[in-house]
């Protein structure tokens, strides 16, 4: 990449600057690359189809590096950063919705109000749910 690149310019319309223009020449022409700067939106759009985490890119000067991360929000993953089963049960369950409410996990798991907010807060501190609004609009979404 050139020099003056950066990871957010990657995510911008920009232009295609090749190292060897040759060579990424005839990979267009033999069809391994279907359109010049498409690369990053075609990854991350792939990885979230999949049910993954978005890439991390990271750069210094004209190296980058694509990170992919598997999905945290699995069992074993989730009792290795120290939650209990409850807990873990709750962000596997309300996954696909992507958040929890105070008054669903009541629900789901038949608690006190106070027992919900203080497991939620946890899963928070953990970084795994982010807290979303005020005291009874409050709704947690997962952290990717």
């Amino acid at each position: 990449m050139p020099e003056d690149w950066t990871v957010k310019y990657l995510y911008d319309e920009h232009p295609s600057r090749p190292y060897n223009p040759d060579i990424a020449n005839a990979f267009f022409c033999s069809g391994y690359v279907e359109a010049w700067g498409r690369g990053i939106d075609k990854m991350s759009e792939k990885c979230v189809a999949a049910g993954l985490p978005v890439p991390q890119i990271t750069n210094d000067g004209s190296d980058f590096w694509i990170t992919f991360r598997k999905d945290i929000y699995n069992r074993e993953e989730l009792s290795n950063r120290g939650l209990n089963e409850r807990q873990i049960d709750a962000l596997l369950f309300f996954k696909a919705k992507g958040v929890i409410t105070t008054s669903e996990y009541m629900k789901k798991y038949d608690m006190a109000e106070r027992t919900a907010r203080e497991d939620l807060s946890e899963i928070v501190a953990k970084g795994l749910l982010l807290k979303k609004g005020e005291t009874k609009s409050v709704k947690y979404v997962y952290a990717e």
